[in-house]
Order: structure tokens, then C-alpha cells, then sequence
């Protein structure tokens, strides 16, 4: 049964766009969810705007401790509030005092800084832009083949075959979104044996594809 929260999620079907239903999943929360229409700029309206000033997607409003309601935006952001005040038992979490925890931001800020950007340059050049641009694809998907070859690497020496420990973590779930687009993306992961079966495990677990499939 799922616990009932104050929370509402603006998001869509994005890879960042998934990131906050998937934890929300994960840790059993009860929300209520607003698509937010991207095509038709609704990210861009002032009563969006109100929420995040950025006009982008995810965001997030809760009620604060006071009884007041709260806005976080920014998927990452988003994600380090939920497990800060909803994951008191660690289960998608490790305890502010530990070395995990640590390494859980560094790979989540690698990849808001370093995988989503360069990916998301990727896809662009790739699938959307409106000419074929040799330099900005080949420099893109040089990046990104980089960055999963760092994924590789590191978990072909984790005993869990997950990015930090003996659970899944945020860490995991923010790069979800982005790995798992690699074939639209253009990206094979035929050289990165590690990170596919990591994608593959993570596919297996019940609240990625239903919070995948919400949005």
C-alpha cells in the first residue's frame, strides 16, 4: 500500500522526466501526477513558471514541516529531497555519515554535468536537428561512448554490478533514463558488457518500468 504524501509531480516523458516517478515507485509514495504538455511550451506558462522559474521539467511541490508548501526543481534536486525526507530506512539511500553517500552525489552530479548534457547533445545533433552536422555528432558520440566506457569500467568492479553498494540508488536511477534511450541514441552497447547487464537487471525491477511507463 502505497503512503500518502502532499506531493505533486509536473513532469513528462523525458529521461530526466522519469527520474522522479521511478524513485517515487521505489519508495512506495502515493503522489499525484501532472503531465505536462512539452509540445505545446506549457513548461513556459507563468503558473508552470511559479513552480520553476527555469521552465523546465521535472518539478515538484510538497507541504513543508510548517504546513506551508514547498517547490524543488531541477530532477537531481528533486531526487536528494525525496531519499532526504522520505527514506528514512535507507532502502534506495545510504546515512548522511557514510562513504556511500558520497559517492551517491558524485555519480549524481556526473551525470547532471556530464552523461545527460552530452548524451542529450547527442540526440539532438542526431534525431532533431534540422541539418546533418558531422562535427557536432561525431564529438557528441565520441563524448557519450567515453562517459558509458567510465560507467563500464566502474561497475565491472562492483560486487553488486550497481553504481554505489549493495542497493539500488539515486545514482542508478538518474542515469536510467538516459542509458536505457542508447539505441535511439545510436549508441550500442555491444562494447560495454558491464553496463548492459546493468540495464538489464535494472529493467527487471518492477518500479523503473512502472514509473517509466507513467509518463
Amino acid at each position: 500500500m502505497d503512503i500518502k504524501t502532499n506531493i505533486t509531480l509536473y513532469t513528462a516523458s523525458t529521461p530526466n522526466g522519469i527520474k522522479v516517478p521511478i524513485l517515487l515507485e521505489e519508495l512506495g509514495l502515493d503522489y499525484k501526477l501532472y503531465h505536462v504538455k512539452l509540445r505545446e511550451n506549457e513548461q513556459k506558462q507563468p503558473w508552470f513558471l511559479d513552480i520553476n522559474p527555469n521552465g523546465r521539467i521535472p518539478a515538484m511541490t510538497d507541504i513543508w514541516a510548517d504546513g506551508e508548501k514547498i517547490r524543488v526543481f531541477e530532477s537531481g534536486s528533486i531526487l536528494e529531497y525525496l531519499v532526504d525526507r522520505y527514506d528514512k530506512d535507507n532502502r534506495v539511500s545510504y546515512p548522511k555519515d557514510s562513504r556511500e553517500y558520497w559517492e551517491v552525489k558524485s555519480w549524481l552530479s556526473w551525470q547532471i554535468g556530464g552523461l545527460g548534457p552530452m548524451q542529450g547533445q547527442l540526440e539532438h545533433f542526431r534525431r532533431y536537428a534540422t541539418e546533418k552536422i558531422e562535427y557536432g555528432i561525431n564529438r557528441y558520440d565520441n563524448e557519450t561512448h567515453r562517459l558509458y566506457r567510465t560507467m563500464d569500467t566502474h561497475l565491472a568492479k562492483s560486487p553488486h554490478g550497481l553504481l554505489v553498494g549493495d542497493r539500488v540508488t539515486i545514482a542508478d536511477i538518474a542515469c536510467f533514463g538516459w542509458v536505457v534511450n542508447h539505441d535511439l541514441d545510436g549508441v550500442s552497447l555491444e562494447e560495454f558488457p558491464y553496463l548492459e547487464k546493468w540495464l538489464k537487471n535494472i529493467l527487471a525491477r518492477p518500479s523503473f518500468m512502472k514509473g517509466r511507463d507513467v509518463v
